[in-house]
């Protein structure tokens, strides 16, 4: 029950691939235990330098031989670092843009698959008439940046009618049901992102993992609060930060490290508060789908695969 066009093509055990979520998913110890528990792990790679990404990268590889992921964010993609990925991963992602078949031939030239994160079903046909070899459809409700606006499950059934390539589900997927249903709608895969917030290795800081554990579906809302420098940019988070933020009297909400580079955090830029990001973290962008009521504690990665897969696993 494992078996899938997505697992045949990646090359991996199970129909799970961790959501590369900027800041929580930049580092290497998340995607190398979800690959080495069976799932796709998957690196945000939009804002590391070359040397940093490298190092990442192969930190991914020195612990798992299992097939791994990196993503891009159009806005701020750049070439050489995709062409860097494309060398060492099995799958390139990008998200936030429209199809390039640039981009998908530079993946392909490095020996990758190509993969493109879409909200229509018109997004989806461009992206395989680029050259993806899969395409991942995003429900309005997932966390992070949101391209599309409509539900899950009607979005699938759209794009799995307009493209003949393996599709990966993603969106307030964060329970082993909610994994069984969105396969049994002709997923070939889910990408859960919120779920894994809470693993160990995540990169998340403390007080970002205590907001995800305390927060109900309907604290997860649409906005557009955290705009600074990637405007016109609809994105869910946490009700709870846009209040903070909203509150903080000054420009600056603290300090965090991108890319290997330690950097301020101004009031209502989109970077989540990764472990070593200092000042007012509830004022950040928190991230977070509408599946969150479901994550409830601290668990390591390999432990949160085997949640979500019990049932494609046991077979019940």
């Amino acid at each position: 029950m494992t078996s899938t066009r997505f697992t045949e093509l990646v090359g991996c055990r199970l129909p799970l691939q961790q959501a590369p979520m900027g800041g929580v998913a930049s580092g290497p110890e998340l995607a190398a235990a979800v690959c080495a528990a069976g799932g796709h792990g998957m690196v945000g790679a939009a804002m590391a330098s070359p040397e940093a990404l490298a190092v990442i990268l192969d930190a991914v590889a020195a612990r798992t031989s299992a097939p791994m992921g990196a993503n891009f964010l159009i806005p701020f993609v750049d070439r050489d670092l995709v062409r860097l990925a494309a060398a060492r991963v099995r799958v390139v992602d990008f998200f936030y843009g429209d199809p390039d078949p640039s981009l998908v031939e530079l993946v392909h030239g490095g020996g990758a698959l190509a993969g493109w994160q879409v909200g229509s079903a018109a997004e989806a046909r461009a992206a395989v008439e680029a050259g993806c070899d899969l395409v991942v459809a995003q429900g309005v409700e997932a966390g992070g940046h949101v391209r599309g606006r409509i539900g899950l499950l009607p979005l699938l059934a759209e794009v799995r009618e307009a493209v003949d390539v393996p599709v990966v589900a993603a969106g307030g997927i964060a329970t082993a049901r909610g994994v069984a249903a969105a396969l049994a709608a002709g997923a070939d895969a889910v990408r859960v992102g919120t779920g894994f917030i809470a693993a160990e290795e995540a990169d998340a800081h403390p007080a970002y993992v205590a907001a995800i554990l305390a927060a109900g579906a309907d604290d997860a809302v649409l906005t557009e609060a955290f705009s600074m420098g990637w405007p016109d940019a609809p994105h869910r988070v946490l009700r709870s930060c846009i209040e903070a933020a909203t509150a903080l009297d000054a420009d600056i909400a603290g300090e965090t490290v991108l890319g290997g580079v330690s950097m301020p955090v101004p009031r209502w830029a989109p970077p989540p508060p990764g472990r070593s990001t200092t000042g007012h973290v509830e004022a950040m962008a928190l991230y977070a789908g509408q599946g969150v009521g479901a994550v409830r504690a601290v668990a390591p990665a390999a432990a949160i695969v085997a949640e979500l897969t019990e049932g494609l696993v046991s077979g019940r």
